[in-house]
């Protein structure tokens, strides 16, 4: 019988302790409450959850916290584009401008290419093997300049491919290649690029220069059959004034630019071209990529 008593006073005491903390925590609760704007959840609807960073912050949560404190202008999510834009405007009520779409364009054409008895006939060309982790970071401090000729290449490694969570970019006879229809612009691939080739552009321009080379023309013949020699052909025959070259490099003003492919037709290099995925195939030579190949 005492037996019982005594683990109905321990109980008892177990049953009042927990009644004392619970209420002492209800009460923290109250004291230390900190409202929560309604806004905040709503703004975060708005956004597409992806958390690709884009933005300038961590997370989608991130920016939409400071979009409510006023330290974030609303419209630099990529992803949700213009749709999310006027959402989240419209929780903050404010007027947001409209959000141009872009999407990722990779500035190098110096994609190899190797006819049958494996000799390269044409792309960026290497000056040493590299057999070490599958990075393009890691490859870029080999040597001081990574193992390709041209140090402001595409390396090839995929590091880009491995920061899209979109599936917008795939390496195609080792260099980079985006896919607009799928890209959202969120320029994640831009931040994981170590050479700092991928810049942001209006989707569907078929007048894009894709090399990033700064080198003199002779320094990058020897590098690559494919990079910019600024020759200035291309700015010769632009009738709006649209191109100019500038540290041995074209480049298109697109707020001049009507898009109308003629220097295009005039570059030997033949490196103005679509900026979508393209269709890489040549019946007289044949790929080899960083799975088969040291490189």
């Amino acid at each position: 019988m005492d037996n019982y008593v005594e683990i109905l006073i321990a109980v008892g005491i177990l049953g009042g302790l927990g009644l004392i903390f619970g209420l002492v925590l209800a009460a923290a609760s109250k004291v230390f409450y900190v409202e929560t704007d309604p806004r905040l959840e709503k703004l975060n609807e708005c956004l597409p959850g992806a958390n690709c960073g884009g933005c300038g912050y961590a997370g989608c949560g991130g920016y939409a916290e400071a979009v409510l404190k006023g330290e974030a202008e609303i419209g630099k999510c990529a992803s949700g584009g213009n749709e999310c834009a006027q959402a989240m405007a419209e929780i903050m009520g404010v007027k947001a401008g409209e959000v141009t779409r872009k999407v990722a364009l990779v500035r190098c054409s110096g994609a190899r290419f190797y006819d049958d008895q494996g000799n390269m006939v044409a792309g960026s060309k290497l000056k040493a093997n590299y057999e070490g982790f599958k990075d393009c970071l890691a490859a870029s401090k080999v040597g001081g300049s990574g193992p390709l000729s041209c140090k402001y290449g595409c390396l090839g490694y995929g590091t880009c491919v491995k920061a899209c969570k979109y599936g917008a970019i795939k390496v195609v006879k080792n260099v980079a290649h985006v896919d607009e229809d799928l890209c959202v612009g969120c320029m994640a691939c831009a931040a994981a690029c170590p050479r700092g080739l991928i810049v942001p552009v209006e989707p569907g321009r078929n007048v894009l220069i894709a090399c990033n080379s700064i080198a003199k023309g002779a320094v990058t013949t020897r590098s690559c059959t494919a990079g910019c020699i600024g020759c200035g052909l291309c700015k010769k025959i632009c009738p709006k004034g649209a191109i100019t070259i500038e540290n041995n490099l074209a480049k298109i003003d697109y707020s001049l630019c009507d898009n109308c492919g003629l220097c295009a037709t005039v570059c030997p290099k033949k490196l103005i071209k679509d900026s979508k995925v393209e269709t890489l195939g040549d019946p007289a030579v044949h790929p080899r990529n960083h799975a088969d190949a040291s490189v």
